[in-house]
C-alpha cells in the first residue's frame, strides 16, 4: 500500500488506475489517426488536440470511479460491466456535451468521441478480465505474517478477507493459543512463536505485525530483532491497524501514544488555514447553492407545517455550544414525546420531502451559514448533541478529544463508514474521527470532498 493524501491506498488500485489512463488516452489519439484526414499530429500537438482527449479521458475515469470500477475491480460479471462501461461513456458524451455549451474550442470531434470510446470500452473490458484474472495476483500483493495471539490480529486478518481490493494477503498467524493448522480469520495459524524465525524464513512475508495476547505476556525481543537486523519490515499491531483500516483503534490506544505522537493533530497552521479557506469556501457555496435552497425551502415550508428551518444545539470546538441549521426533514414534534434520540433507518417521522432531500443531502446546505461564522469546517467530525456528548464522554474512552478541532458537515467517518445509531457504531466514527485529527491536511480534505461528492450523487449512506 502507498500513502497518498495521509490516505493508504492499495498499488493494485494505483495501478489500474494509471493503466486506464494511459490505455483510454492511447484509444482516442488512435481514434484521432483513424478518423482524420489530414495530418492528426497537427490537431494533437497545435491544435491542443491533446489536451482536450485528456479532459475526455478525466471525465472516464472520474467516471469509472462514481461506478466503484476502483474499489471492486474483480470481475464478477461481464455483462454488468460492459453495461456500467457503456454508462460511463454516456457520462463522457454529456460532459462533452457540457464543455461545448460552455466553449466550443474544446470540444472533441465527434468522429473521434465515436471512435475513441468504442476502441476504450473493448480495450477496458479486455483489460479489466485480464487484471482481475492474472495481475492483481501479483501486482501490489502484500503478504502479511501476523504474531502474537491478540484479538486485533484477527480483526486485521477478516478486514483483509472481506476486502481482496486492498491488496493485501494473509501469509498466516503465529499463536500460542491454537493448535498449528487452526483457521483464523483470512489464514490459518502456522506455528507457535518459538518458532517464528523458521516461519519467516518458510513464508517471506513483506511485513510482520506484532500483537501480544495480554501485555504482560513476554515478547520475543530477541527473534524479533534478529529478523529486523535481516532486513524485514515489522510494525506494532496498532499502527498496522491503521494503515489497513483506516482508523485508529481504540482497544490499543494508551494515552502516551497520543501525547508523545509526532504525528498527532491538529497542528496551528493547519487549523489556520482551513479557518481562512472554508469562510471562502462558505461564501461560494451560498452564492451558488441559492436558488437551489430557495426551492428546497419552499418545497419544506408546502408540504408539511412548521418551520422551514430547523434548529438544533450542537457541541463544537472545545465543547462550546452553538445552533446548527438544517431545512427540516421531519414532523415539527418529532421528538415531543421521545426527547432527544438517534435517526434510525426508515425513521417515520421524516416527512415525504425530507426523504427526498435527505437522500440528495440538500437539508445539510444550510450549514453553509455555520462554516460562514466559524462554527464549522467543510471536512470535520460530525457535531453531536449536548446530550449526546455528556452521556458518550462518560463511556467512551478519547471522544471528548474530537472536539479539538471544528465539527463538519463532511468527514473521515462519513464516507467510511454507514450512519451509526448505536454505542458501537459510535465508537468505530470515534475511531474515524481520531484518524482525521490525527491526519488532517489539505489533501486529506480534498480526499474527504471528492468522495462525499460521490456519495451525494449517488445518494448513498442517507438516513
Amino acid at each position: 500500500m502507498i500513502r497518498l493524501f495521509k490516505v493508504f491506498i492499495p498499488v493494485g488500485t494505483l495501478t489500474l488506475l494509471v493503466s486506464e489512463f494511459l490505455l483510454v488516452t492511447s484509444a482516442f489519439v488512435l481514434a484521432t489517426y483513424l478518423t482524420f484526414d489530414a495530418d492528426p499530429t497537427v490537431y494533437l500537438l497545435d491544435d491542443g488536440g491533446l489536451s482536450r482527449i485528456f479532459l475526455v479521458v478525466g471525465s472516464i475515469v472520474i467516471g469509472l470511479h462514481f461506478h466503484d470500477l476502483y474499489s471492486q475491480f474483480h470481475v464478477k460479471s461481464r455483462i454488468v460491466l460492459v453495461q456500467q462501461l457503456c454508462l460511463v461513456m454516456g457520462i463522457a458524451f454529456l460532459t462533452q456535451g457540457l464543455i461545448a455549451y460552455l466553449d466550443a474550442g474544446l470540444r472533441v470531434p465527434i468522429r473521434v468521441m465515436v471512435v475513441g470510446s468504442s476502441v476504450a470500452v473493448v480495450a477496458i473490458f479486455l483489460w479489466r478480465n485480464f487484471f482481475s484474472a492474472y495481475a492483481f495476483q501479483v501486482v501490489g500483493k502484500d503478504r502479511l505474517l501476523l504474531v502474537g495471539g491478540s484479538p486485533l490480529l484477527e480483526e486485521i486478518g477478516r478486514h483483509i478477507a472481506e476486502r481482496p481490493e486492498t491488496g493485501l494477503d494473509v501469509a498466516g498467524y503465529v499463536d500460542d493459543r491454537h493448535e498449528p493448522g487452526a483457521m483464523l480469520a483470512g489464514g490459518k495459524v502456522l506455528g507457535p512463536i518459538s518458532a517464528m524465525r523458521d516461519i519467516v524464513r518458510a513464508t517471506q512475508p513483506h511485513l510482520i505485525v506484532v500483537g501480544m495476547f495480554e501485555r504482560r505476556n513476554r515478547m520475543p525481543v530477541s527473534d524479533l530483532l534478529e529478523l529486523r537486523f535481516g532486513g524485514h519490515v515489522i510494525e506494532e499491531v496498532a499502527t498496522a491497524y491503521e494503515r489497513v483500516c483506516g482508523r485508529v483503534c481504540l482497544k490499543e490506544v494508551r494515552p502516551s501514544d497520543l501525547i508523545f505522537s509526532g504525528e498527532l493533530g491538529p497542528r496551528r497552521q493547519n487549523l489556520i488555514y482551513q479557518r481562512l479557506s472554508n469562510a471562502v469556501a462558505a461564501v461560494i457555496g451560498l452564492v451558488l447553492t441559492s436558488p437551489i435552497m430557495l426551492l428546497t425551502a419552499l418545497a419544506v415550508r408546502l408540504s408539511s407545517s412548521g418551520p422551514t428551518l430547523y434548529r438544533q444545539v450542537r457541541v463544537g470546538l472545545d465543547g462550546g455550544l452553538f445552533t446548527l441549521y438544517k431545512f427540516r426533514s421531519m414532523r415539527a414534534d418529532a421528538e415531543a414525546e421521545t426527547g432527544a434520540v438517534w435517526a434510525q433507518k426508515d425513521d417515520p417521522r421524516v416527512t415525504r420531502v425530507g426523504r427526498v432531500i435527505r437522500r440528495l443531502r440538500l437539508d445539510e446546505l444550510p450549514q453553509l451559514y455555520n462554516v460562514f461564522k466559524g462554527e464549522m469546517s467543510i471536512v470535520g467530525p460530525r457535531p453531536e448533541r449536548p446530550e449526546f456528548v455528556k452521556a458518550l464522554n462518560e463511556q467512551i474512552p478519547y471522544y471528548r478529544q474530537r472536539h479539538c478541532v471544528r465539527p463538519g458537515i463532511t468527514g473521515w467517518a462519513q464516507i467510511n463508514y454507514k450512519y451509526g445509531d448505536t454505542m458501537e457504531d459510535t465508537i468505530t466514527k470515534l475511531e474515524y474521527d481520531l484518524y482525521y485529527i490525527k491526519n488532517m491536511s489539505l489533501m486529506l480534505d480534498n480526499y474527504i470532498l471528492f468522495h462525499t461528492l460521490k456519495a451525494m450523487l449517488l445518494t448513498r449512506g442517507a438516513q
